[in-house]
């Protein structure tokens, strides 16, 4: 008699651990791959490396809308409906086309969700969308929230797009965001933060302060790196040249950023109209049945802004050989007025939450991620020194 097939959900009681991983958590990548082609539809064959640790990598379409204004659809209006109310000029990416800064487009998603009832998603900008300062939500047919698929949705996806300080080129198939799928709502208190901290160490803080608070784990600024005149940031300039989304490593940072160094004691002034790139103090490691995001608004530290793009796959900064962690880089806007950033202040929080099981490769040395082990880091659209 041939073997039952492994069912892609066990069937235990939520929250317990079945032999196949857990019945609760963010889906990790060879669980996303089995619902493709039925929760997950592809326009055409998925690439190699969409799918990531935790996420899928979304594909923007072939048409893109200039609109008037960003909106959310709410309970009774499709984007269609809201196109048609809103849009000023339809637009042709093949080939390539240039999203101006300071404009808002939708863009249709080549993927599109037929999700069973137990299964949400939520989406993010990727880490290179983030650094170039694109602001990207996801947004849905009849929907409340930005980034927010509930339970159940069927149909399709689009992005919002506004580049904000360089207009950029994009193209059918160019990603600006990535989705997870969770099923069901673990719990990650305070407790299972504390203890998870304890064995693993998550952010390295250098005084060793508790910084963990409910459900989250603080990070801090570094405003001195290895002494006066260190490198410590970016700012990026103002009216550069447009930047193409899908060509790596081919760009001049003197063209597109002016270098920030160490000045201690002096802190740094945040300019409303400004985008900095900064980094953390602490080194993050994110463990592999485990995910992190970060949020990206706390008003409860400062009316700033400091990170677009806040997934964190399993295996960030992971390495089963030493305890070294990677820096969290920080894609900063002040809101409304200047600012003073100081050196070791908090910044933001972390959030983890447990994947269903580890994923079949770690974030890292498995995928060649451009970001693993950075110390202050630009897009990967930029030459490195």
């Amino acid at each position: 008699m041939a073997q039952a097939p492994t069912p892609l959900f066990p069937s235990a009681d939520d929250g317990e651990k079945a032999e196949a991983g857990f019945t609760t958590g963010v889906l990790p990548s060879q669980r996303i791959r089995d619902l493709i082609g039925a929760d997950i539809l592809p326009a055409s064959p998925l690439d190699d490396d969409q799918i990531q640790p935790s996420s899928i990598d979304l594909r923007l379409g072939d048409v893109a809308w200039r609109v008037r204004a960003s909106f959310l659809t709410g309970r009774r209006a499709s984007v269609e409906g809201k196109l048609r109310e809103l849009g000023m000029h339809q637009i042709d990416l093949a080939g390539g086309a240039v999203l101006e800064r300071g404009c808002v487009y939708i863009v249709l998603i080549q993927e599109e969700l037929r999700l069973s009832g137990d299964i949400a998603g939520i989406a993010n900008p990727k880490s290179s969308t983030g650094r170039l300062d694109i602001f990207t939500r996801l947004i849905t047919d009849y929907g409340t929230e930005f980034d927010r698929i509930p339970k159940g949705y069927k149909g399709k996806l689009y992005a919002e797009v506004s580049p904000r300080t360089f207009s950029v080129v994009v193209r059918p198939g160019s990603r600006l965001c990535q989705l997870r799928l969770r099923r069901g709502s673990p719990q990650f208190g305070r407790d299972t933060l504390e203890r998870l901290h304890e064995q693993y160490r998550l952010v390295d803080t250098p005084d060793g302060a508790q910084t963990i608070r409910e459900d989250s784990i603080a990070f801090t600024l570094d405003l001195e790196g290895e002494g006066a005149g260190a490198l410590v940031g970016y700012k990026a300039k103002q009216h550069a040249d447009v930047i193409d989304v899908d060509k790596k490593g081919v760009l001049d940072p003197d063209d597109y950023w002016e270098p920030i160094h160490a000045k201690p004691g002096r802190g740094l002034i945040l300019n409303p109209d400004d985008f900095y790139i900064l980094a953390t103090r602490e080194r993050v490691k994110v463990p592999p049945e485990h995910a992190a995001e970060m949020v990206a608004y706390d008003t409860l530290v400062g009316e700033f802004r400091v990170h677009y793009a806040g997934f964190f796959d399993p295996g960030f900064g992971w390495s089963p050989d030493d305890d070294a962690g990677s820096r969290a880089v920080l894609e900063v806007r002040s809101h409304e007025v200047p600012f003073l950033l100081e050196h070791g202040q908090i910044m933001g929080r972390l959030r983890y939450e447990r994947l269903m099981q580890a994923p079949d490769k770690l974030y890292g040395a498995d995928l060649g991620s451009h970001y693993q082990g950075q110390a202050l880091a630009l897009s990967k659209h930029f030459r490195r020194p």
